[in-house]
């Protein structure tokens, strides 16, 4: 499993970590039943302190994405089906998009500056 973190973002390394697994999950990458690392392996990993991670997981455990198994570890608990994974997976490139189109604006690119910097992205 691969998670990486912004140290410099405004988003919490909490909050990075769980929508990092959420989309490892949603990409199929991880389905129900596969181990997550323990929080101290990905602490190490991550640099962060091991209460960060536990953050990370206990909300995640509390909103029903894993299960945490005294004496064995954090799994993932369920995956969506099909149809409710294209939904998911659709509104997470529209706050995707939308968070690009908001700092492009925020910056004073025109719309035309930015789908040329998407189409000319997307070629490669």
């Amino acid at each position: 499993m691969i998670v990486r973190i912004d140290k410099h973002s405004r988003v919490p390394i909490h909050d990075q970590i769980k929508e990092q697994i959420r989309g490892l999950i949603h990409a199929g990458q991880l389905k129900a039943g596969d181990q997550l690392p323990t929080m101290r392996v990905l602490s190490a990993e991550l640099l962060v302190n091991f209460n960060t991670v536990a953050h990370a997981y206990r909300e995640l455990d509390s909103e029903g994405v894993v299960t945490t198994k005294r004496g064995e570890g954090t799994f993932v608990a369920s995956t969506p089906g099909a149809a409710e994974m294209r939904r998911l997976r659709q509104r997470k490139l529209r706050q995707l998009v939308n968070g690009l189109l908001e700092e492009a604006k925020r910056l004073g690119y025109s719309d035309e500056e930015v789908r040329d910097a998407v189409e000319q992205r997307m070629a490669r």
